[in-house]
Formats: structure tokens, sequence, C-alpha cells
């Protein structure tokens, strides 16, 4: 099969069949084995800005590498933790059922920070109402208890329009999904289900974008893609209406849908692939300028050099125990992640 047909076939597919077919078609084709990468469709078009980067370096060139297979970070991780791939993308931590699966199959991983992002919840730029929310107004949209009762503007807010409401949102292997339903709902699994759900981030842009009364919500780079097709939604917050940008993730005030997104490798590929260390290595050393031209919010350079040294000093396993930590400040979140550098026994 071509290799550009390849591709395709497992890019449609986005399952673990297709990562599994992904790799052994670019073994028999290279002689070499795969890095085969899939996950959260937020941190794939980073992880592809990498990937292509590295290739054009001596080291890469001819590397077989990827592609970057978007099926959602729960789809990832279920590739990931039964060896299917070397990394896989991540909007949240690992979870708890998550770490269960890796330990029973042996599968030891570093968790790498690699950016932040802001949930962005938008709606059509037809809207002349919907100019900011609260959590609690979001959770009277998105709870279950709304599923099938509110579908009209005015039954969120009183003084918006009596007009229908179209969702659209990521489906139920998004990490993206885990995350917003954990800061609105109070549990990740908590969510509606009757509205317009894909881990194609490219489908709700287009969604809320061709409907006067659409209202979605995905990660912002691909709001700052799309910024003329759509509006985005101020959240209600401590500090007043705050708007998503990268000022305000950076300086801590876009709560609490702010959030780091991760890339985790297996620490015995890491440890047997010249390749893999080397694209990985050069993913963290251009991270800052691969986040920036991708759209998301990079971390600060001194963040960027703790999570090098996380990975020099090999400290595998997460930080965060299956945790989902909501309502952290970004600082809170990122400090969490590297902690273990401070422990005695990796101290210079």
């Amino acid at each position: 099969m071509p290799t550009k047909l390849l591709f395709k076939t497992v890019l449609v597919l986005g399952t673990a069949v297709g990562v599994s077919l992904l790799a052994e078609g670019l073994r028999a084709q290279t002689g070499a084995p795969a890095i085969a990468i899939s996950g959260s469709s937020t941190v794939s078009p980073i992880t592809e800005l990498a990937v292509k980067g590295f290739q054009a370096t001596a080291a890469g060139r001819g590397a077989s590498i990827g592609p970057v297979v978007e099926n959602g970070t729960s789809a990832g991780f279920r590739d990931f933790c039964a060896g299917r791939t070397s990394i896989s993308n991540a909007s949240r931590p690992i979870s708890t059922k998550e770490l269960k699966a890796c330990d029973t199959a042996g599968v030891r991983f570093y968790e790498l920070p690699v950016a932040f992002d802001a949930i962005t919840v938008v709606v059509n730029p037809a809207n002349t109402w919907a100019r900011s929310m609260s959590i609690a107004d979001l959770k009277r949209l998105w709870s279950p208890a709304a599923q099938g009762k509110v579908t009209r503007w005015n039954q969120v807010r009183s003084d918006w329009p009596d007009k229908p409401i179209r969702l659209f949102g990521p489906g139920k292997d998004s990490g993206t999904f885990d995350y917003f339903n954990k800061a609105v709902n109070g549990d990740a699994d908590e969510s509606r289900s009757d509205y317009v759900a894909s881990e194609d981030d490219n489908v709700l842009v287009k969604g809320v974008a061709g409907d006067y009364n659409a209202l979605g919500y995905f990660g912002f780079a691909y709001y700052k893609a799309n910024q003329n097709k759509l509006k985005p939604i101020a959240i209600a917050g401590p500090r007043g209406a705050i708007l998503p940008s990268v000022q305000t993730v950076q300086d801590e005030v876009y709560q609490p849908l702010s959030r780091p997104v991760f890339i985790y490798v297996n620490e015995k590929a890491y440890g047997s692939s010249p390749v893999l260390r080397a694209f990985v290595n050069h993913y963290l050393s251009n991270a800052g300028q691969i986040v920036a031209r991708e759209g998301s919010v990079p971390l600060s350079n001194r963040q960027y050099e703790l999570v090098k040294t996380k990975l020099l000093r090999q400290i595998s396993g997460s930080a965060f125990s299956g945790d989902l930590p909501v309502g952290m400040t970004l600082g809170q979140l990122l400090n969490r992640s590297i902690d273990q550098i401070k422990r005695p026994e990796f101290r210079s």
C-alpha cells in the first residue's frame, strides 16, 4: 500500500487497530520500528509541528515517526497502555483506571508537560447577546439534568432571547470533555449527551461557525486559528469576566478552564530507541517556539528547563496519581508535575 494511502487509512480509523496497522506498515516499508503516536486533538497539532521540525534536522531525516493520530486523550491512553504507541498526546493527566492499565501491562512512562491551554467557549459571531457566562450558567446548560430540557437561550438567562440553542462539544474520549465537565459539573463523566459530539475539533469549529444559534467548547488554539468565524465567551469569576488569551492564561486569571497539556513517553522505548530519544529532546528543546507557532500557550523557558531536567533524571510515573485537578493555578499545577525533581534522591 502506498505510504500516503496508508496514512489516510490510519487517520480515518483513528483506533487501536489503526495505530497497530500504522506501526506495522511503516516497519515493513522502512525496515525500522515506527514511532507511533496517538491521542488528544488539542496536543496533536503541537506534536505534528515537532515531528516536521525534527525530520528537517540531520538527526531526524528519514525517521519513521507518525503520522499523529487524533483519536482523543482516552483512546490515546488505551493505545499507550497496551504498548501500541511510544508517545501519547494528552490534554489531561492520566487517570487512575489508565494508570492501572499501564501498570498491568508493564508500561512505565515519562509525564512531560509541553503547553498550557484555555478551554474556550464560543458562539457564532452573529450572536449579539452572549458576551460572558459564569460557571453556574455553563452548568445550567451542560449538566445531565439539562438534557432535553434546557434547549433555548432564555432558559440559561432570562434576558437572553427565546431562540433555540444548538450545542457542539468534544466526545467522551476527549480530555477536553473530562476537564470541562469536572470544572463545570463537578465530575469528569457528567454531561448532557444531546449535542453534536466529535473528537475532531475542526468539526466543532465548522458547526458553530455555520449556525447562528450555536455554542461549543474546545481548545484555545482551534479558536485562535478560526477567530474570524467564532466569538469567544468571557468566563466570569472572582476577577470579573475574563476572555481566554495567552496573557490571561499566563497571568493565571482565566480560571477554572485553564489546564496544562502533556506528552507521555514510553520509558522502555525511550531507553532503547536513539531516534525516539532524539525526537523527544528536540521537542522539549524547541517546545516554546513550537507551541507559540501552533497557537497554544507556551510554558516559560525556566519551566521547560525543569521538564527537561525531569526527563534527564529519568523521573517516571505521574505526579497527579490519577487526579484531575481543577481550580488550581497553572503555576501550582506545573509545580506539582515537576515536584519530584526536588526529592532528595533526584538532587544533583
